[in-house]
């Protein structure tokens, strides 16, 4: 039911023609649009100001509005709705409104939907193909409030016995399963500025092929223009630069974080992704459909980053609670979704991942949970350093060998996987022979993948709203964000989160004795030249060509493409650049960095768990011991828990000074339960690593020929068998 009566307004610029009852009555608007011919249907629960914003929304536009209690049903029925209901009940109620729906047609108008349209399926079937459906979508309490300032105690399909609040809680559902765009409100928005919202979001709807990506080393001279979708199956541009979004990203206001506060993860993670992926791209109801998928039971915990309190000011956000065991799983039980989804008709597509440890395992999983059908047209073939992971890391890859799914270890380092698969993108004859031989195009899933990327900018605004919502700080207090990082990708989805308005005041870098980043960071100087790979206990940041630092010199720059394509030249070449002072001032504005030793990571771990029982594994360790250093105390620092400490047993065992360690992995993650008060074992892990065929694996020679006919190899065994 609205708010407010509807105003003379409503007839204006419409043609109408009165029929009986059975015939629909058709309403004509004389004018276009932001939509052309189609409706703007704002939907919501009662309450909600749909009548009002429809009427601010209707004038500014000059379209006719049209309010579905007013105008449609109390003309029919010739009673009010109130008595209407008294009359037939809910049930009654319901299928009579609906009926009235049906036969009501509208072009190039704002409608306001009554706040059980939604409940019948065959009416919104009906109007949604008229037009789109923007879900106002306002905070319960908020609803509860002006509910009872209206003396509205009993709305439709509440029982005797529900509470206001359940059946509130119980129509979200449907208002989400109808929605084509959401306009989130937040507390204390006035009717006139949700009403700004609903013609921006509209604007944005309309005007699809604005959203667009470009290149980090793009002079935007390109011809076509590339979309989401486009990205996430590319993967790396054709110039050799990383997809970024050209508008940059979307910035959320105050009041709009704080109602995120209270949501789950996955409803957090609905509305960030909604706003930074167009709906015409992936539908709000198929991204829903993904998220909670990828956030679900595969998670040990039901908040599925928790952010704990550690020691003094420091909270450690736990981004291990994923099928294995590492915070790759927060990005990659949902982007072979958004691939699959994204997929072109009639091409096989294989995904080629280069990884330090933890990203092998969580593409190899995240791929697996595909359909059957996307699986038989996407193979996986990721490649490992040989010595450069964990022996946990190692079983948890070479256990995939059946599908369309394989992992292959090289005599060389992570730098090396990395290069020669970027150097297969570019190498037209090998691509161009795939796709005609084969009919199979390459991709990644590494975190160039801007689909790889972006989810994790969730769970550092999460982090933060996690804060907020146990009171540690309010919104719009400070923290600093501490993250162990070797590609650098985790730490450019903190600065991104930083960039859609979460208060985030630096970005720690934390890096191991490799120290590449820090070094950068603190001197401007990107230097290869003579520098060894050294083995560490934290062997997901072992990487010396950090692929990320391009996105982030992209931004620091202000978007200049000539630099980024200038300077990555030079370190391909040179293997050394240098920025300018400038641009360094620029860099240490948002970003500290600094590294810590093996001797320092091993004690760090000990300390902690002395003081607290709290295990830590050595990545977090790395970020404990530079946030230690480098943190001022003046705000709370969020330390990144990349990976669960049952990954790096051995460092483990010998940090906290456990004799007699177990030869086999299961035993070992068994016996680390003991000392460990928290966190808790990860039983999905320990189940994995249980049933896994512990049968060799193949081994490749550090040469980029090999690695190509493993390419062709894979391709052959996954896309050419009789099935």
């Amino acid at each position: 039911m609205g708010l407010l009566n509807v105003s003379p307004f409503a007839l204006r610029a419409t043609r109408c023609w009165l029929y009986p009852l059975s015939i629909s009555k058709l309403w004509l608007s004389t004018k276009t649009g932001l939509l052309g011919d189609k409706n703007i249907l704002l939907m919501g629960l009662p309450g909600a100001g749909k009548t009002t914003v429809g009427k601010i929304v209707a004038h500014k536009l000059g379209l006719p509005a049209i309010d579905v209690d007013d105008d449609i049903l109390e003309t029919a029925w010739k009673m009010p709705v109130a008595a209407k209901l008294a009359a037939v009940g809910g049930k009654g109620f319901l299928e009579e409104e609906g009926q009235a729906l049906r036969n009501f047609s509208a072009s190039g108008c704002v409608i306001s939907l009554t706040g059980s349209n939604p409940l019948h399926a065959e009416a919104m079937q009906h109007v949604k193909q008229s037009g789109l459906v923007v879900y106002l979508d306002v905070d319960s309490e908020d609803i509860m409030h002006r509910l009872s300032r209206m003396k509205v105690n009993r709305i439709v399909g509440q029982e005797a016995g529900a509470s206001m609040r359940d059946i509130l809680l119980y129509r979200r559902q449907f208002y989400e399963r109808w929605l084509d765009v959401r306009v989130l409100c937040g507390t204390g928005d006035t009717v006139e500025e949700v009403a700004e919202k609903v013609l921006r979001t509209v604007e944005r709807y309309q005007k699809h092929d604005e959203e667009t990506y470009e290149s980090t080393r793009c002079d935007g001279a390109a011809d076509e223009k590339t979309y989401f979708s486009d990205v996430v199956v590319e993967g790396l541009a054709a110039d050799g630069g990383l997809y970024i979004p050209k508008n940059g990203f979307p910035v959320i206001d105050a009041r709009e974080w704080l109602r995120l506060v209270s949501m789950s993860y996955p409803e957090r993670a609905l509305v960030l992704l909604e706003k930074c992926i167009h709906p015409l791209e992936v539908s709000a109801l198929d991204l829903r459909s993904m998220i909670f998928k990828a956030y679900g039971s595969n998670f040990s915990s039901d908040r599925v980053a928790p952010v704990k309190h550690l020691i003094h000011n420091q909270y450690v956000q736990e981004l291990f609670h994923g099928p294995t065991a590492s915070f790759k799983d927060l990005a990659l039980q949902l982007m072979p979704q958004l691939f699959a989804h994204c997929l072109p008709p009639m091409c096989n597509y294989l995904i080629l991942v280069a990884t330090s440890g933890d990203t092998g395992s969580a593409v190899l999983s995240g791929f697996s949970s595909l359909s059957a059908v996307d699986r038989h047209r996407t193979g996986v073939l990721v490649f490992f350093p040989e010595e450069g992971v964990s022996d946990i890391q190692k079983l948890q890859m070479t256990g995939y060998s059946e599908g369309n799914a394989r992992a292959v270890s090289v005599l060389s380092d992570f730098d090396f996987c990395q290069r020669t698969i970027k150097k297969m993108f570019g190498e037209s004859g090998l691509t161009g022979h795939l796709a005609v031989e084969y009919g199979t195009v390459l991709s990644t899933a590494n975190s160039i993948n801007w689909a790889r990327l972006l989810p994790q900018v969730v769970y550092h605004s999460s982090s933060y709203l996690d804060l907020c919502r146990d009171g540690v700080i309010a919104f719009g207090e400070p923290v600093d964000i501490c993250i162990p990082t070797g590609n650098f990708g985790n730490a450019m989805s903190a600065v991104y989160a930083k960039q859609m308005g979460i208060p985030i005041r630096k970005v720690i870098c934390a890096s191991n004795h490799n120290r590449i980043i820090s070094d950068f960071i603190s001197t401007g100087e990107y230097d290869l030249r003579g520098r060894p790979l050294l083995p560490s206990s934290s062997p997901a940041i072992d990487i010396l060509k950090s692929s990320n630092i391009e996105r982030f010199i992209y931004h620091v720059s202000d978007g200049s493409s000539c630099l980024v394509k200038d300077l990555f030249a030079r370190l391909d070449t040179e293997k050394h650049f240098q920025v300018s002072e400038p641009l360094l001032g620029k860099m240490q504005q948002e970003v500290l960095a600094g590294w810590c030793s093996e001797d320092d990571c091993l004690a760090a771990i000990r300390s902690v768990h002395t003081q607290t029982g709290y295990v830590m594994d050595t990545h977090t360790a790395v970020a404990k011991v530079v946030a230690d250093r480098l943190q001022d105390g003046a705000c709370p620092v969020v330390l990144c828990s990349t990976a669960h400490y049952g990954k790096f047993s051995p460092a483990v065992f010998k940090a906290l000074q456990i004799q007699n360690i177990p030869v086999d992995p299961v035993e070992q993650l068994k016996k680390l339960e003991i000392p460990a008060s928290r966190p808790e074992a990860h039983k999905e892990m320990v189940k994995c690593l249980r049933d896994r065929d512990r049968r060799g694996h193949a081994v490749c020679q550090a040469d980029y020929s090999v690695l190509a006919e493993e390419v062709e190899r894979m391709i052959q065994d996954s896309f050419l068998k009789v099935r």
